[in-house]
């Protein structure tokens, strides 16, 4: 299992849904704590506003799955399906995703701060004006992916494959050009200057 930042032990859980049909059930508002969800059946799940705090998801499918306004607080994810998985405005501050299918996962708004994603496979994730402050994708492989408008301050990029990648109007100002695979990322104009000057270059007006 992937370990978290800083070496973070998971929360425990306290009781076991096991084995469920949640097939296109609608949460509105629910509330679930320190629950552990274990080869749930998720899939086209209506989430909204449903908060799930300090629990553990293993082997959950949540395909075509939507979730709206609604918190993952320092959850756990392992061996979890997200494809085609939809997230606008949702909070998911702190949790862990291990060794989790995220094809085609697109979110929308939202804060998904300290969130650990290292070594995701996010290639045809579409990810635009979400918080993803001191999150950590060491080793993510986002070539190609759409990046815009994220805030990636304080991120942990080493080794993160970058390349293709629609990144404009995201915040680089943490990041290291010379561990992250950039070829062919779309940049604007000021993430230039960032990235030239993180290279050590002077950048001066002609």
């Amino acid at each position: 299992m992937a370990d978290r930042k800083h070496g973070e032990p998971a929360p425990e859980t306290t009781s076991t849904i096991r084995d469920e049909d949640w097939d296109g059930r609608d949460l509105d508002g629910e509330r679930f704590e320190r629950v552990a969800f274990i080869d749930v059946d998720m899939i086209e799940l209506q989430n909204k506003g449903a908060v799930f705090t300090e629990c553990s998801f293993r082997g959950v499918r949540l395909n075509a799955s939507t979730h709206s306004a609604a918190a993952f607080i320092n959850c756990t994810f392992t061996r979890c399906a997200f494809f085609d998985a939809t997230f606008t405005g949702c909070k998911m501050t702190g949790s862990m995703f291990d060794g989790c299918t995220l094809d085609l996962l697109k979110v929308a708004g939202g804060d998904w701060s300290f969130v650990g994603l290292p070594g995701a496979k996010l290639d045809s994730a579409t990810i635009t004006d979400v918080r993803m402050r001191e999150a950590d994708l060491t080793g993510a492989r986002c070539a190609g992916a759409t990046l815009r408008r994220v805030d990636l301050s304080g991120a942990w990029l080493h080794r993160a494959d970058l390349s293709r990648a629609d990144l404009r109007g995201s915040d680089l100002t943490g990041l290291d050009p010379l561990t992250v695979e950039l070829k062919g990322a779309i940049i604007d104009p000021y993430q230039s200057v960032i990235i030239a000057m993180a290279l050590g270059l002077e950048v001066r007006d002609t």
